[in-house]
């Protein structure tokens, strides 16, 4: 291959790694932006009049509404508490306690993230004791979706103790008209649970890490390019 040639190729390679590295860097700063859009919408939704049960039932999509603050009423169907295991809240594992919540004067049922609580690691199969008020009750939350789900070995789980929770499995299963989404109670009650939950998190950071990433091997190539091929570049033979 002849100088001229070789010029050229290097010439075309330097262009297209640096078009390529600085179209990502753009794409993770609109990632980045991406996120922190979904961020203020959180936020505002935060900020809104909290849902009775009735506006939570007159939603058309009620996903549309995650993240906005929830009072309502309904009665705790205890014998269907669930104890998901491996979770953890300020570092430590244990259980979250979930209790289907009978939504009052409404068909609808909805998944209540009540908690926390320490299990026994002495004797996994034993569960703790909730204080479950029977009756109507009141109760303030957080609309979240579903429990998030973890890796599960094997098939999956059945009873009271189990790795994750399926909700559409979850209505066959109990027959109960469960919504899509769910509530992580807020509420300071003395009943051996710890609600401090964790808000959902921008990410943006690692997006801007990844952009100047980008940006710099774009910069890199332009820089050892015009280095080698047009500063130190060997004169050409007559």
């Amino acid at each position: 291959m002849n100088t001229n040639k070789r010029f050229a190729l290097v010439t075309l390679s330097a262009l297209l790694g640096t078009a390529l590295t600085a179209g990502l860097g753009v794409w993770q700063l609109s990632r980045a932006a991406e996120k922190q859009a979904i961020a203020a919408s959180i936020l505002a939704r935060g900020l809104l009049p909290p849902l009775s049960v009735k506006g939570l039932g007159q939603l058309a999509q009620p996903l549309s509404e995650l993240y906005r603050r929830a009072e309502l009423r309904g009665q705790w169907l205890t014998k269907h508490t669930f104890f998901l295991d491996n979770r953890q809240m300020n570092a430590k594992p244990g259980l979250f306690v979930i209790t289907p919540l009978a939504l009052a004067d409404s068909s609808l049922v909805l998944l209540v993230q009540r908690g926390w609580v320490a299990r026994n690691f002495l004797d996994r199969n034993s569960l703790p004791e909730v204080d479950t008020p029977e009756g109507m009750v009141s109760i303030s939350g957080l609309i979240v979706p579903p429990p998030s789900k973890l890796y599960e070995l094997g098939p999956s789980q059945t009873g009271r103790l189990r790795q994750n929770l399926d909700v559409a499995a979850l209505r066959s299963e109990t027959g109960l008209a469960l919504m899509p989404l769910s509530v992580q109670q807020t509420d300071t009650l003395r009943d051996g649970l710890q609600r401090d939950w964790q808000r959902p998190a921008a990410g943006v950071d690692k997006h801007y890490g990844y952009a100047f990433q980008w940006f710099g091997l774009s910069a890199l190539i332009a820089l050892l390019y015009v280095w080698f091929q047009l500063v130190k570049r060997p004169p050409t033979p007559d």
